[in-house]
């Protein structure tokens, strides 16, 4: 699993239904900032299991990696994302 600090990339996938993880979020990479715990997880609730759970991460991503090397180099987007979406960099 994942902790504070470590270094993260998002999965590239472009699943047939329902997924939480941004387009323009997918294979960036990113710093875990805090961990959010167990979460309901939309994704599989969305496909009808209401039961479903899964540890969710706050993930921070530094602008150029998002947007390009035009964007502020200063600034950072931050997203809650299932630890599935998730890979280690």
């Amino acid at each position: 699993m994942f902790a504070i600090g470590d270094r993260v990339r998002t999965k590239v996938m472009n699943p047939s239904g329902h997924t939480r993880l941004p387009a323009y979020l997918r294979g960036r990479p990113g710093v875990v900032v805090w961990d959010l715990g167990p979460l309901p997880f939309a994704d599989a609730r969305a496909a009808g299991d209401v039961a479903a759970s899964q540890r969710a991460f706050t993930v921070r991503f530094a602008n150029p990696d998002v947007w390009g090397t035009d964007a502020d180099p200063h600034g950072s987007v931050c997203a809650d994302l299932y630890a599935s979406y998730l890979e280690p960099e």
